[in-house]
């Protein structure tokens, strides 16, 4: 027994040092790697027009909590808080959107163009490129009635591919419009209120056979000849083929048809693909609908979304027009490796390493570095006390820093350091006043 008759503490076990499954730690390497995707998926968000928003990562569990069988209700890391409150890890960033665009109606813009990059949060199974945490760009356009919206943003997305080296030969658009599945749905019989269930069901079917959704089905009141025949209809069926069965005058096949030539003006055509089987697995959207795969077919969808006029609805507001899409972290990468387009991201972005030769030249060594940062330069000051020359040379190397700058005795008393260039091995003796010019002509 301790003094005063506190009880010593147990050892601990050995502690996992293993994120959560599913879950990733980011070291500085991986982060420069973040730092350079996410950079690509702002720069094109500007250069589209897009506005960033953000909102919390916790959310009211409410929000997610939904009547059609979707999977991501089943897969909510939720909990309920010290209050007593139901709440969730959000597992996607739509519903936050429309809660903040429903908060404020009123006083925003007709047109909104926003933007996200949220880490969301799903429990479910892990394959190659999905985890139980991603990050995701999420662009929305709210406010367009027609499929100029869904242009735009299927534009977006394949300038953020091509700025990254990819081609139409890599990656594929699938696309569709729900309207034409709740056209073959009408004329199977099945009732209107049973049409968004019976989307987000054939959506499962991509995963699991159609024997194991017997229950799924009989609790809609499907049979399984009915889905059989549903799914007959829109798998391999073309443009031609649904529009001798719907007709001209089809609403969907008119806006997929639309979307295609706007796609010749703005250049992708070659990027979409129309496949009546594409669903996607949310119930709210009410339009045209797409996905981007790999064509290799190694990896699973590499981002998706659609049209969704009807989701304010479902928080007690007036319904707005609204399409967008998401865009993970995971799947891209992993397909930006496979085709050796990712960048080095072994070195740190540090341009100098300014180094004092001896103890008492410290103040000069952080004063140059000082000027130099005051200047614009990535510049890092070696702190460790008592290191050699050699070792300073060694430790710049390992930043990948294109130069460093030596304060030396000599040097120092006469207003000087010396810079040595580690990408060309050349050195020089400049006065300390004119060390960022002489740095900045070298990175120039």
């Amino acid at each position: 027994v301790a003094q005063g008759g506190a009880k010593k503490a147990k050892p601990q076990g050995k502690f996992d040092l293993k994120p959560p499954k599913g879950t990733r730690d980011f070291y500085p390497e991986d982060m420069r790697l973040q730092s350079w995707l996410f950079g690509h998926f702002r720069r094109v968000a500007a250069e589209f027009g897009f506005e960033e928003y953000d909102a919390p990562v916790v959310e009211n569990e409410d929000l997610y909590i939904r009547k059609a069988g979707e999977e991501v209700s089943q897969q909510l890391y939720n909990f309920e808080d010290k209050g007593g409150r139901a709440l969730s890890l959000r597992p996607e960033m739509t519903p936050s959107l429309a809660r903040m665009v429903l908060a404020k109606r009123g006083g925003l813009p007709a047109t909104l163009k926003w933007f996200s990059i949220p880490q969301c949060w799903r429990y479910e199974r892990m394959t190659r490129g999905r985890r139980r945490e991603h990050y995701q760009w999420n662009m929305d356009i709210w406010g367009v009635e027609g499929v100029e919206a869904e242009a735009e943003c299927l534009a977006a997305m394949v300038k953020l591919m091509s700025d990254m080296g990819l081609t139409s030969e890599d990656v594929g658009i699938k696309i569709n419009n729900r309207k034409i599945l709740t056209e073959l749905m009408g004329s199977l019989g099945i009732p209107e209120e049973k049409f968004a269930p019976t989307c987000v069901l054939i959506d499962k079917l991509e995963k699991v056979p159609v024997e194991a959704l017997q229950s799924d089905m009989q609790e809609l009141g499907l049979s399984t000849e009915t889905v059989s025949t549903l799914l007959d209809l829109i798998q391999d069926a073309s443009l031609e083929g649904l529009e001798a069965r719907l007709g001209p005058e089809s609403a969907g096949l008119q806006e997929i048809k639309q979307i295609f030539a706007l796609a010749e003006s703005y250049g992708y055509a070659d990027w979409l693909q129309f496949n009546a089987s594409v669903v996607r697995g949310l119930a709210y959207y009410t339009g045209a609908v797409f996905e981007g795969f790999d064509r290799s077919g190694t990896l699973r969808a590499i981002c998706g979304g659609g049209r969704y006029d009807k989701l304010l609805e479902t928080f007690g507001g007036e319904a707005m027009p609204a399409v967008g899409f998401g865009f993970g972290d995971a799947v891209i990468v992993e397909l930006l490796k496979m085709k050796n387009l990712l960048p080095d991201t072994s070195t740190s972005d540090i341009q100098v390493v300014v180094f004092a030769q001896a103890e008492d030249l410290r103040p000069q060594a952080v004063s140059v570095a000082t000027a130099l940062r005051a200047q614009g330069l990535r510049c890092d000051v070696v702190l460790d006390a008592g290191k050699k020359t050699k070792w300073a040379f060694k430790y710049a190397n390992r930043l990948g820093a294109g130069a460093l700058v030596m304060v030396a005795e000599d040097e120092a008393a006469r207003g000087e350091v010396v810079i040595k260039n580690l990408t060309l091995g050349e050195q020089q003796t400049v006065a300390i006043a004119e060390a960022g010019a002489a740095l900045q002509a070298q990175f120039a």
